[in-house]
């Protein structure tokens, strides 16, 4: 099985902040803007607050607007909007990134495991803050095991019109959307794509590090992972700067830990 970290949501250079663990676990990523997409900030929603709310009570300083657009993909949080009958999990990618996934024969089966950058949040008189002296951390917030894969507009479900990936000015160069299975093989009992509650086992980031170096497991050591050949220091794993999929073969020491990762 191939599984790929897949790097997602708000960042420094993307939205220009972390996305929110709330009080509650969620970890709520934020989707970057785009000006290419129709989904607004403010036509997203989570416990009654708009995420243009959320995000400007978390910086009132942001550069997003109530009118901005943004690139919901992947989009596994079903509740946060209206949706067509029939909806499912999905997941686009295009030009490079997809010929990266399509070169390391990413297809029907492959898991995506989701990451972004999150920071610990708090409810203060009612508006969300981040926590004081609270790091930034890359932490695993969702996952997406391939059911089906469209590689065409002909063949988009009606049920998936609405993604971002579906759009006609999509389809100009190389594109393809991958839609969640219906369970996921590892753990049957739990559905094919989902988002995730905050734990501590999900948290990529070494603790006392910067984010973007790893605790994984020893045994990552003997498993090359794309965009990150000489990625091992010593005791850490200094994650790629750059690059959205990063894509390793699942040996069973890696499906143990992804089974123990993902268990609900």
């Amino acid at each position: 099985m191939k599984v790929v970290f897949s790097r997602k949501g708000f960042d420094s250079q993307y939205g220009g902040m972390p996305s929110p663990i709330l009080s509650d676990g969620t970890l709520l990523s934020l989707p970057i803007p785009s000006k290419e997409d129709n989904t607004k900030y403010a036509g997203l929603t989570w416990n009654g607050k708009s995420y243009y709310e959320l995000i400007q009570e978390l910086k009132p300083s942001s550069r997003i607007k109530a009118n901005y657009t943004c690139h919901l993909d992947p989009d596994i949080r079903k509740e946060t909007t209206g949706r067509l009958d029939g909806w499912k999990p999905a997941f686009g990618q295009t030009g490079s990134s997809l010929g990266h996934l399509q070169k390391q024969k990413v297809g029907v089966g492959d898991l995506f495991l989701f990451f972004g950058s999150f920071r610990q949040t708090e409810f203060i008189d009612g508006k969300l803050s981040y926590v004081k002296g609270a790091s930034d951390l890359h932490i695993i917030y969702g996952y997406l095991q391939v059911g089906d894969i469209v590689y065409s507009q002909d063949n988009v479900p009606q049920w998936l019109a609405e993604h971002p990936h579906a759009k006609t000015e999509r389809w100009k160069q190389p594109n393809a959307i991958f839609i969640a299975s219906d369970s996921l093989s590892l753990c049957p009992e739990q559905p094919g794509a989902e988002c995730l509650t905050y734990a501590d086992r999900l948290v990529l980031t070494k603790q006392g590090y910067s984010k973007s170096i790893w605790d994984l497991p020893d045994f990552f050591r003997d498993i090359p992972i794309t965009y990150n050949a000489n990625a091992w220091k010593d005791d850490c794993f200094v994650s790629a700067a750059k690059g959205q999929e990063f894509v390793f073969e699942a040996n069973s020491e890696a499906v143990e830990w992804i089974k123990h990762l993902l268990l609900q």
